[in-house]
């Protein structure tokens, strides 16, 4: 029997999102999240960015174990779940809520059998794996914090995590638990290093419900507040405070409908029935009588707020007086998209209140100072900094060697690095291929770097598609070429030369005998090609078809 545990982070390590390790004892394998990514501006038409998790094909999956409900740690499940075989999904009650419905959706619900995680109840035996669940705070309910006992040593993966002292719903991350662990003696730990770079401690979830206690009271018009679809503690102190102020709440967007209703059947939610309306009826009350919870905090093209701001919704307006409450930070990349629909919304006479300018938004990650507290009650022989870029990884690991853990203690890994922990200590030791798996509307995994990059040049350049017809028996043109020209301006003169540049390039092979289709459409192309970039600098896709009659 191994006594030498391996560790395989497949995402979350030198990004943020996409979480997903490994955890192989001898043939014994568990995995811990599975997250997925959003895409960036390059990505062009992806609508998923999944980790690749082909290192698990052929592999016995003893469980999937969830540490909490956000996309960037369960997204991937039900794509993992038709590929890979796994016994069991583990998780907490909340988690496990949203989970089911997630796999109800994909059609992948009997996959895997579902199991409850009590981070009160007893440990539980995974194969040669003992695992206890710690409760933590975070953005959403139901977080925990894993303990992995094994017989090459004990290691604890605090998933995402902040102290908050007052949390909305009562439940403290568990300090003394957390104590007793460290008083057992932790051989490694992996740790959330996404706020490892800023100083001090992170608000509490409290802050942003007084924040709303302030503002609301005094709004005339509609508030509308948009977060993530995940944020129950959100959604509530919102639900509360408009109660309070004697308005009506609705709830647009799918995501947000969906985990509403789960998190009041689960008793994670409480909203009296009478306080919540249709958005179509909430539109027909008098503007101080309503709050709107909406989707959309990140700016997503089809999102309930952006259409809302881009005056797209169906059922939805703002006007003059109206307030809007953007409850979230813009994920990297998501900036520009937030800022154009804050402008569309300023425009429309809505007043737009975000982090910058007032307390509507505090994080769910730790800062540095809780990290070291994290350090200080676990005293851990080494660390692994995980969920984080690579300054985040960098930030933590000199927190870790500031607690007293050894320069050789701290293993700044990869995607894809093999980290074994036995006796000797944790060190990297090989790698595999880790790379990603898009998503792109019914595909998983077919899209290539080539379709990327025709994407990226249709998208800067345009495209160029050339018709030209040719007798079947000696290639002499028959019919002026077509072309249709998109993304490349209205210029006629240019499409004029260029006409008669395919015209030229037929005729000159012609006349010297040359008749195979691939070679005409090769020439054209090139030809071509050459004379738009010498005019215009730039390289179009060009499609030459060539029709024999």
């Amino acid at each position: 029997m191994s006594e030498t545990l391996r560790i395989i982070p497949l995402g979350g390590l030198g990004e943020v999102g996409k979480n997903m390790t490994v955890y192989e004892l001898g043939d014994d394998v568990i995995v811990i999240d599975a997250g997925l990514a959003f895409p960036r501006d390059e990505h062009l038409g992806v609508d998923l960015v999944l980790p690749d998790f082909s290192y698990l094909e052929g592999k016995r999956v003893r469980a999937i174990v969830l540490t909490h409900g956000h996309e960037d740690h369960v997204g991937a499940l039900p794509y993992v779940l038709r590929e890979i075989d796994v016994d069991e999904v583990i998780a907490t009650r909340l988690t496990l809520g949203l989970v089911r419905s997630k796999l109800e959706e994909h059609g992948v619900a009997n996959a895997a059998e579902l199991r409850e995680a009590d981070p009160e109840g007893e440990p539980m035996e995974i194969g040669r794996f003992r695992l206890e669940f710690v409760r933590v705070a975070h953005s959403i309910p139901d977080c925990v914090a894993i303990v992995i006992e094994t017989p090459a040593g004990r290691v604890v993966h605090t998933g995402d995590w902040k102290l908050d002292h007052t949390p909305v719903d009562g439940l403290r991350t568990d300090v003394g638990r957390l104590a007793e662990i460290g008083n057992r003696g932790v051989d490694l730990l992996l740790g959330d290093s996404t706020n490892a770079e800023r100083p001090g401690m992170t608000g509490s979830e409290r802050l942003v419900g007084e924040a709303f206690r302030t503002l609301m009271p005094v709004r005339k018009g509609r508030i509308l507040v948009a977060s993530f679809a995940s944020n129950i503690h959100r959604m509530q102190q919102a639900a509360d405070v408009a109660v309070e102020c004697g308005r009506k709440v609705a709830v647009v967007g799918r995501s947000m409908r969906k985990n509403l209703n789960i998190a009041r059947s689960l008793g994670y939610l409480d909203i009296p029935s009478d306080a919540l309306v249709n958005p179509k009826a909430a539109m027909e009350l008098p503007p101080d009588r309503v709050l709107i919870l909406c989707t959309g905090s990140q700016g997503e093209p089809m999102s309930a707020l952006t259409r809302i701001a881009f005056n797209d919704h169906q059922n939805v307006q703002v006007e003059r007086g109206d307030t809007v409450i953007i409850s979230a930070k813009p994920v990297p990349g998501n900036e520009l998209r937030v800022h154009d629909a804050i402008n569309r919304l300023a425009k429309a006479g809505a007043e737009v209140l975000h982090q910058e300018i007032a307390t509507v938004h505090v994080s769910g990650h730790a800062c540095s100072e809780e990290m070291r507290t994290m350090l200080a009650l676990l005293r851990p022989k080494a660390v692994m900094p995980i969920h984080g870029e690579y300054r985040m990884q960098a930030a933590h690991a000199q927190l870790a060697r500031d607690a007293g853990v050894p320069a050789e203690g701290i293993v700044i890994a990869e995607n894809g690095s093999v980290v074994e922990l036995s006796s000797r200590g944790a060190r990297i030791v090989d790698r595999i291929a880790a790379g990603v798996t898009f998503v792109d509307g019914l595909g998983v995994g077919d899209v290539q770097d080539v379709a990327l990059r025709d994407r990226r040049r249709l998208s800067e350049d345009g495209v160029l598609i050339v018709v030209t017809t040719v007798a079947l028996s000696d290639g002499v043109e028959i019919a002026p070429p077509e072309l249709i020209a998109r993304g490349m301006g209205e210029d006629e003169e240019l499409l004029a030369e260029l006409r008669a540049e395919a015209r030229r390039v037929v005729s000159d092979l012609a006349a010297d005998g040359i008749t195979e289709i691939k070679l005409l459409q090769e020439h054209l192309h090139d030809e071509v090609a050459q004379v738009v970039y010498a005019r215009t600098r730039r390289r179009p896709m060009i499609l030459p078809i060539v029709i024999e009659v």
